[in-house]
């Protein structure tokens, strides 16, 4: 039996709020199923501290019925013999439904909603105003008067984009955060599903300084060899930087001269000197902040990153574990999955959730105002789902590893920037591979997991569902290909207000407009799992030189 039927106790509680909710916001009508008619509004579970989901790590896609064949499984779940630091081996997850008994009941009421009637009651030029108001700088402001012991994300300007960063990406503002450049992971951050978003890396002081001084020249030669050791490369394109300065042959060349390459090292530079590379981890203290955001409208009519913040996250690596402490904590996972034990998501407070492998995650949310607010514990455990244990990741993180290579990746996120290059696992000792994103769409069955997509099925599938090969390759750039027509857009943004004014993210966070048809409400056991030849190896990485 599903958690949310066990809360006896709270039955007359939670039945006056049901009222008081249906009665004071007419807003947004709901739907007409008995199912969401009897549906226990969200802020029940928050206001009486209750957990709904006690399985919110599973996330939404992985209850995607893949009819045997639909495989979206593969880029989260999989298993490598090449010694890399992720143990976790899962390949064999793909389209098993291979959940506890609790996880067997899809949880993501949200997903079975139709928001068609919500969305066609809230007006375009509301809801273009709404995405296009800064709700980080209040946010900020906010979390300063209230002496918040916990990160502050402060980027000034962070909610004009680009405009935050200089031509190489780093903030203006002193705050020594870096964006990075890089091709979002299929296929739930393409902005056709629903919502934008960018990447920000912060290494740890003595990474960035000098004899106690800071050096930006120390800082981007330590930040390109975090590139090349989470990549496995030997060497990587940088901004041209003059050895003399440093007194370090930074090329490998044998004198020092003006270096537009740095080679693979045993150890970072500077007064991070006495600190090893270590292949396929993060340093210790490295820091992530990844906001994600409505599809706003620049003056020019070109769809982008809006002003307005979904939400606000962020990873700190407070402890470094090496690749046999890891190894351990993977095969105590493996352990736990196998047992059916629920999972177990450590509060740290202020630091927000730990995920066992040495890195805390912190995120804020809108609230129903649309005002960043903390999120719950349940909330922010939804995190773990993807930063904890899923096979495919290089140390819990997914962006990095996915930046254009060399020095044209650092800069603010530009998808109109960025060709459909091959994953790394494809290309190698090819003349012309095909493109990552074409490969996913075709393995897939859709242009997202669910399969729902109905402007991607149109514009990139033919009558017969298969997809035109063709006219994708002849496309620019992956902007043409993920960025969604301006009425899906704002019909997303409004599907995702309406999940704002519930504030029923522990139901699901996307942004549907129809109920999902390809999504599996209760796991049958004896259903049979993906057919072999539906199964594939791939690797997160990106085939940059193809």
């Amino acid at each position: 039996m599903r958690q949310k039927n066990k809360i006896i106790v709270l039955i007359s509680i939670l039945m006056s709020i049901c009222t008081l909710t249906a009665c004071s916001d007419n807003k947004h009508t709901q739907s007409d199923s008995a199912e969401q008619q009897t549906e226990i509004p969200a802020q029940a579970y928050l206001d009486a501290n209750e957990i709904y989901n006690p399985e919110s790590v599973i996330p939404p896609q992985c209850y995607t019925d893949t009819l045997g064949q639909n495989n979206p499984c593969y880029v989260c779940h999989q298993s490598y013999s090449d010694g890399r630091a992720n143990a976790m081996n899962d390949g064999a997850l793909q389209g098993t439904y291979a959940f506890s008994e609790v996880g067997e009941s899809n949880s993501w009421s949200n997903l079975f909603k139709d928001r068609q009637k919500q969305i066609g009651q809230i007006n375009d030029a509301f809801i273009a105003d709404y995405v296009n108001q800064d709700n980080y700088t209040p946010f900020i402001q906010q979390l300063k008067q209230q002496n918040w012991p916990g990160i502050i994300p402060e980027i000034s300007n962070l909610h004009l984009a680009e405009q935050a960063f200089d031509n190489n990406g780093l903030a203006k503002d002193g705050s020594h955060w870096v964006a990075y450049n890089y091709k979002p992971f299929p296929s739930t951050f393409w902005p056709t599903n629903g919502s934008t978003g960018d990447g920000m890396i912060r290494l740890p002081q003595a990474f960035r300084q000098l004899g106690g001084e800071y050096n930006q020249d120390i800082y981007f030669a330590n930040l390109a060899l975090v590139e090349l050791t989470i990549k496995e490369l030997n060497q990587i394109s940088i901004q041209p930087i003059d050895e003399t300065k440093l007194a370090v042959d930074l090329d490998g060349d044998g004198q020092l001269s003006v270096a537009t390459n740095i080679v693979k090292r045993t150890h970072y530079l500077g007064d991070a000197k006495d600190i090893q590379l270590t292949n396929m981890l993060y340093p210790q203290d490295t820091e992530f902040l990844h906001t994600v955001r409505y599809i706003g409208e620049n003056d020019d009519g070109k769809l982008g990153l809006a002003k307005r913040m979904k939400e606000v996250r962020y990873m700190r690596k407070y402890y470094f574990r090496d690749k046999n402490s890891l190894k351990s904590a993977y095969y105590n996972e493996v352990k736990e999955k196998h047992f059916e034990n629920l999972p177990q998501t450590v509060n740290a407070g202020h630091k927000g959730i730990g995920n066992g492998f040495g890195w805390a995650l912190q995120a804020f949310i809108e609230d129903k105002n649309g005002e960043l607010r903390r999120q719950t514990h349940e909330e922010l455990s939804f995190c773990n789902g993807c930063h904890k244990t899923v096979g495919t990741t290089i140390d819990q993180v997914f962006s990095f590893a996915r930046k254009v290579e060399g020095k044209q990746g650092w800069g603010y996120i530009d998808l109109t920037s960025i060709t459909d290059v091959p994953n790394q696992l494809h290309g190698v000792g090819e003349k012309k591979a095909q493109g990552e994103y074409l490969t996913y769409m075709q393995r897939v069955g859709g242009g997202d997991e669910f399969r729902q997509n109905s402007e991607m099925l149109s514009l990139w599938f033919d009558d017969k569902g298969k997809v035109k090969a063709q006219e994708i390759d002849k496309l620019n750039n992956i902007y043409q290909l993920i960025m969604p027509s301006k009425r899906r857009a704002l019909d997303l943004n409004k599907a995702y207000y309406t999940i704002v004014q519930e504030q029923s993210y522990i139901y699901g966070r996307d942004a549907t407009i129809k109920p999902a048809n390809n999504v599996i409400k209760q796991v049958d056991p004896s259903k049979a799992p993906l057919a072999p030849e539906f199964r594939y190896q791939w690797d997160i990485r990106l085939n940059w030189a193809n």
